[in-house]
């Protein structure tokens, strides 16, 4: 732990505080905006004072992002947190939680900034804090390299109100990259966490959603077509929705979901304009045991901080999952093991729950 002294000023000037922070390393493991995103919200709750440096150290683009500005200015306001070093490209980053507040916002991520894990931050924190939000925030709904809002609208909505967390989502309009442009209204509710098991897929029903804009209806639909035939010939029942969505920038995206009793699974897309292709991947989805790799990493937060065991199997541990483990377990002291199976891992991960979470 690292000893900070910390002045207050308001009508007068307090006392100094000795704030014990918590390191955490922004270069551990994959080093990416994910330990950025599980700290700050795992700080909110347990109220751990939270320093984390060499953020993004070894990406193209160091340091803080847009989308994790937002994500930490939203959660300074939620928190009434103190907070250092929050600026754009900054490698270092000091958070200091406080009293967490039911509020209602406006945002704007700016540009096509990533939605989706803005939310992915926000939803748990709030939640599992017991306290409302109701939030209207502008940026891009649908972002290379990160999960669409309609992945956020389906298969996470499904696996957290599972865990007991509630929340709604209504998307006002599409923002693809570069304009962005995109509206989400958000709603969240107190909740009481619980545990979950995924086991194994034993469904093969399928649904497809796609949504597109300024992209010639008879391309989108081939692709569609397209794909529906691979899926059908690998025994899935596929059940498709199609929309035409006006936004900003052309764009279309593409979710592929199964849900039953015993697995979540979703693989989604965007549209690639040089290869006029979606570019899915297959085998992911096919292959996935229980759920798939990223909500793997959506659900190790709240399975922190359940006081009961959270199962689930995975075809692969990826960087992103073993990175947020680590993380998660260092803020919370949750534990959790990673067993292998005939056809990939198993992951435990028995959480803390009411020694971390505080009002």
């Amino acid at each position: 732990m690292e000893e900070f002294f910390l002045k207050n000023y308001h009508k007068e000037r307090l006392p100094e505080t000795i704030v014990d922070f918590l390191k955490i390393n922004g270069a551990h493991g994959e080093g990416g905006g994910q330990i950025i995103r599980s700290a700050i919200a795992l700080s909110c709750i347990t109220k751990q004072p939270i320093h984390i440096e060499n953020i993004r150290k070894n990406r193209k683009v160091p340091g803080i992002r847009p989308q994790h500005l937002t994500a930490i200015a939203i959660l300074q306001k939620i928190s009434n947190a103190k907070v250092i070093g929050a600026k754009i490209g900054s490698t270092e980053l000091k958070f200091i939680p406080n009293s967490i507040e039911s509020l209602e916002l406006v945002e704007d991520v700016g540009t096509a900034g990533s939605i989706s894990l803005i939310l992915q931050v926000l939803i748990p924190v709030i939640a599992i804090s017991q306290k409302k939000l109701n939030l209207t925030i502008k940026g891009g709904t649908d972002v290379l390299w990160n999960p669409t809002i309609d992945y956020t609208q389906h298969v996470l909505w499904e696996a957290y109100s599972r865990m007991g967390i509630k929340f709604s989502l209504e998307l006002t309009k599409r923002g693809y990259y570069p304009k962005g442009g995109g509206e989400v209204c958000l709603q969240v509710c107190p909740s009481h966490l619980k545990s979950v098991s995924f086991t194994k897929r034993t469904t093969n029903n399928v649904r497809l959603i796609c949504t597109f804009s300024k992209i010639p209806e008879k391309k989108i639909k081939g692709q569609i077509e397209e794909i529906k035939k691979e899926l059908t010939n690998k025994n899935f029942v596929v059940e498709v929705e199609i929309k035409n969505q006006e936004a900003v920038d052309s764009g279309a995206s593409l979710l592929i979901y199964s849900i039953d009793e015993n697995s979540i699974i979703g693989v989604d897309a965007l549209f690639d304009k040089k290869t006029q292709r979606f570019n899915i991947e297959f085998d992911k989805f096919v292959n996935s045991l229980a759920i798939d790799n990223n909500l793997a990493d959506m659900l190790v937060v709240p399975a922190s901080l359940v006081n009961e065991k959270t199962t689930f199997q995975v075809r692969e541990i990826t960087k992103h999952l073993e990175t947020n483990l680590f993380v998660t377990s260092k803020i919370t002291g949750c534990k959790y093991g990673i067993g292998k199976i005939n056809e990939g891992f198993e992951i435990i991960i028995e959480g803390i729950s009411d020694s971390s979470i505080k009002q």
